[in-house]
């Protein structure tokens, strides 16, 4: 039942969420302080136990052939060179610096001679469920995989890579700092930390545990991690017990000048860059998470990059496939067109019988599929290609991640991809350096572990903003911050359409800030503490609902729609029962941002260039 003045309109000058941008209160110096008051695992990097005391004269000898960082440098300048080289000796894994190098020498020269890494292999369509179409999302068989994985959430974990800057979309930020929609104004991490919050919530209603946490781990790198650890500080972790958040920070290893594996430098010091995401594994298992969570019962770890809050959206029905297949890694994927740049998921077979599933990037991928019988990357009878799209959001096995990383250390095979300035491939247009990526887990792991997918459409599990402004309107698609945007509200559109109510939506128009053009009608925004998943949202919905495209609606807690009519904005939170309400007014359409007032606006709607001005919106706290 409504409070009287439910009916009211109340006007608002600003997006209702409130956070603290990073580099913007404090240093991260107090922020550690005040984290470690809050007794937050936070971790730094490893440091080594001891650190190699190696000279000038070792590291320009064999095996390291290093002696041209000492060519012309003082004593001073030889002295810090060696003290650098000694600790990333000490910190590389399974025989440091000489072993970087050697496979560094081996995996350049066959760069050099274009050997494909994966001949031999003869490729297949791998096993896996694909929830589209009469499985996909509204469909029984979509539902029971969405309670089964509910009923998961009490065992799962949870890791997000955020070793990325804003650089790229002209965010001078991390990039989880970044406002993912302006209706809201919540960042990107914050959509995270609600998730979980909300995930946890149904997990200690589950279990009747209230006590329970879900451990949520956050790798950092060194361009983020100081500003990580501020923001999440100044934003009192966005709702997250400390407690339960563990961030780790990735090292990064040396970059080399030339096919000899010879190291770069700038003056005295060592260039280094980052060795990629598969750290993940190679830090999880150096502070000991796994076989922790093991031992505590805990089945599931996901993972998943920073600006992609639409993997939490089908994350139940990707854990219940993950429980019913008991998979060792189950990579969530999209519907993939022929030829489209993206790695895919393959199974890879030997004449000898033995193959591996595995993610195979798409440049790979053509080059087998030439072999193959169908003689090429084509489409099979749904329009796409057979081999589903890789979108880095994984679950793995708890047990079976905790075995692998403890039998290798979590150290992942390695790859290198030089840009070559010359035909005869002898010279780099910049320095490159070893990269290992998460999603090559399954290389750990025995024949008997079981590697699958899940394949959902896009719109129900991936978005990510990646390009800025000038450059988006050339790319397909185009990954910035306004189609990032319109997905998370197209996706809250969607899933009402498939509640199973009487649900009428107005058909979007296509809107353009800055020559980039999407689909966006309502702005519709579910938080997770109103509905975790679709079968959730079923419950919490029924009589006819009424939206206009113009409008706006903004549902938390525990509140049942029966009946609306809507013509504006709206927000609705608390608990109990909305029934049969007609909410029209002015709204907050979204407005663009003349170009020359762009630098006036903060920087997350300075990579927009468009806002949600003050307008009029209707709140209200449902009340049992």
């Amino acid at each position: 039942h409504l409070p009287s003045d439910a009916g009211k309109a109340e006007m608002t000058t600003s997006c209702p969420t409130s956070f603290v941008e990073p580099s913007r209160r404090g240093s991260a110096e107090s922020a550690r302080s005040r984290l470690r008051t809050r007794t937050c695992s936070f971790l730094f990097p490893s440091e080594p136990d001891t650190v190699p005391e190696n000279t000038a004269d070792v590291y320009s000898a064999e095996p390291y052939n290093q002696a041209h960082l000492f060519e012309g440098v003082t004593e001073e300048e030889k002295k810090s060179i060696v003290a650098q080289l000694n600790l990333i000796d000490a910190r590389l894994p399974r025989g440091g610096l000489a072993t970087y190098l050697e496979s560094a020498r081996k995996l350049l020269k066959d760069a050099q001679q274009d050997v494909n890494p994966l001949a031999g292999f003869t490729p297949h369509v791998p096993v896996g469920e694909r929830l589209v179409g009469e499985h996909g999302p509204g469909t029984k068989a979509y539902g029971e995989f969405e309670r089964l994985g509910m009923d998961q959430l009490p065992k799962t974990c949870f890791c997000l890579v955020a070793g990325g800057l804003g650089e790229r979309l002209g965010f001078p930020g991390i990039k989880i700092g970044i406002t993912a929609d302006v209706t809201t104004g919540a960042t990107f991490f914050e959509k995270f930390a609600l998730f979980i919050l909300a995930f946890q919530a149904h997990a200690r209603k589950d279990t009747g545990d209230e006590d329970l946490q879900l451990p949520f781990v956050i790798m950092t790198s060194e361009d983020t991690h100081d500003r990580t650890v501020q923001f999440l500080d100044d934003n009192q972790f966005f709702g997250l017990d400390p407690e339960q958040v563990t961030i780790m920070q990735q090292q990064k290893v040396p970059a080399m000048m030339d096919p000899e594996a010879r190291i770069a430098k700038t003056g005295s010091t060592v260039e280094t860059k980052p060795h990629g995401h598969g750290d993940v594994h190679k830090l999880l298992h150096e502070h000991g998470l796994p076989k922790k969570w093991e031992a505590e019962g805990r089945r599931w770890l996901v993972l998943i990059q920073d600006t992609n809050p639409l993997a939490f959206r089908s994350m139940c029905a990707v854990l219940g496939v993950s429980a019913s297949q008991d998979l060792a890694q189950n990579s969530v994927c999209t519907p993939r067109i022929p030829g489209e740049a993206v790695g895919s998921v393959v199974k890879l077979e030997k004449p000898d019988g033995s193959h591996k599933t595995i993610n195979v990037e798409y440049h790979y991928l053509q080059s087998l599929l030439k072999s193959t019988p169908i003689g090429g990357d084509v489409a099979d009878e749904t329009g796409f290609s057979p081999y589903p799209g890789n979108i880095n959001v994984l679950v793995f096995g708890i047990p079976c991640l905790a075995r692998c990383l403890e039998a290798t250390g979590g150290v992942v095979p390695e790859f290198v991809n030089p840009k070559w300035a010359d035909a005869g491939r002898t010279k780099f247009k910049s320095a490159t350096r070893l990269e290992c990526m998460m999603q090559d887990f399954p290389l750990l792991c025995s024949p008997e572990d079981k590697i699958g997918f899940t394949q959902l459409d896009r719109c129900y599990c991936f978005t990510c903003c990646k390009n800025n402004i000038n450059d988006a309107p050339h790319k397909r698609p185009h990954d910035c911050a306004l189609t990032t945007e319109a997905d998370i509200y197209g996706c809250g559109v969607r899933l009402l359409q498939l509640s199973g109510a009487d649900v009428e939506i107005e058909e979007p128009d296509t809107k353009t800030f800055f020559d980039i053009s999407v689909k966006l009608g309502a702005r519709i925004v579910l938080q997770p503490s109103f509905c975790i998943c679709l079968e959730e949202l079923k419950t919490k919905l029924t009589g006819k609902i009424r939206i206009s495209k113009r409008s706006s609606m903004v549902v938390e807690g525990d509140v049942v729609i029966n009946g609306l009519d809507l013509d504006g904005a709206l927000e609705l939170s608390g608990n109990g029962e909305f029934k049969d309400q007609v909410v029209k007014n002015a709204g907050r359409p979204l407005e663009a941002i003349p170009e020359d007032e762009l630098s006036t606006h903060p920087p997350s709607l300075q990579i927009r260039g468009y806002h949600c001005p003050i307008g009029e919106v209707e709140k209200v706290t449902v009340q049992p």
